[in-house]
């Protein structure tokens, strides 16, 4: 599966990776919780955001958790500022990914929680995967690119009511790494619910390799900023074992050879996602 090094680079990779890696398109403040950077926002995104729906009041108590949003000033610079204790922060973020929803600021409502990484990496709590996009937070996601022996490829066609990219292709499988998972485990758990399909039951299972994303994105009103890591694997899926759907995010699955995916992908009928996986499968 990895006998495509010599193939000439395509002339759509190197745009896809240029639009993979944008600034924003307005400067965005940065975001910190419990006095940790985590992210950033859009001019007029937590303007005028009430977090328990008392714009007189945004000091109020989650719980155990006293929660403030402010706007804070210094060394030059301004940013945002979800005060609380560091014990209190995913209560807080809860807190605030509900005004946001509130506020149509926030992206589809996943009732998923993704986990939350201070600037070293060190992760502080979690929020709402529906809130990550308009808070700038850096999310984690897997693909895997599966193959049947002969060579020819798994893709799947992603479900048209899919909050992202619907009726689009992509790899066998992709999906984000939720705050209970490890990239391993997120990627035995996405490739049951999207394929159907065990991974100690692929053979030749490896790391392939990540992209990363860094651009705007249309979330939340269009005010999203979308950072992300995808770690992708390769695998073969052995005769007799035909990707099902568990989840009802996938339309159906097609096994193509090589040559027409490659036309797909030349047509811009992948995910941008899937895309720059694949290209980095075939070696461009």
């Amino acid at each position: 599966m990895s006998g495509h090094r010599e193939m000439p680079v395509p002339a759509w990779v190197a745009p896809a990776r240029a639009l993979a890696r944008r600034l924003p398109v307005v400067p965005r403040m940065p975001f910190a919780v419990a006095g940790q950077a985590v992210g950033s926002v859009a001019p007029g995104v937590m303007e005028g955001i009430a977090l328990y729906g008392d714009a007189g009041h945004a000091d109020k108590t989650a719980g155990t958790a006293a929660v403030s949003l402010v706007k804070e000033s210094g060394a030059g610079a301004e940013r945002w500022h979800l005060a609380c204790a560091p014990a209190d922060a995913t209560p807080a973020l809860a807190v605030l990914a509900d005004a946001l929803r509130r506020a149509g600021r926030c992206g589809a409502w996943r009732n998923e929680q993704l986990a939350v990484c201070n600037a070293a990496g060190e992760r502080i709590g979690t929020v709402e995967r529906g809130a990550v996009r308009a808070l700038g937070i850096a999310t984690r996601a897997v693909h895997l690119v599966a193959c049947a022996p002969d060579g020819r490829q798994w893709v799947q066609q992603r479900a048209f009511d899919k909050p992202s990219h619907p009726g689009r292709w992509d790899t066998l499988m992709g999906g984000m790494v939720s705050a209970q998972d490890t990239v391993d485990s997120a990627l035995a758990r996405e490739t049951w619910e999207e394929a159907g399909l065990r991974t100690e039951a692929l053979q030749d299972l490896a790391h392939g390799g990540h992209v990363e994303f860094a651009r705007p994105s249309n979330e939340g009103e269009g005010v999203g900023y979308m950072v992300e890591r995808i770690d992708w694997f390769r695998a073969t899926v052995p005769d007799g074992l035909v990707p099902a759907n568990q989840d009802g995010e996938v339309e159906r699955f097609e096994l193509l050879e090589a040559a027409e995916v490659q036309a797909r992908l030349a047509q811009g009928a992948f995910t941008p996602e899937a895309a720059l996986v694949l290209a980095g499968f075939y070696g461009w």
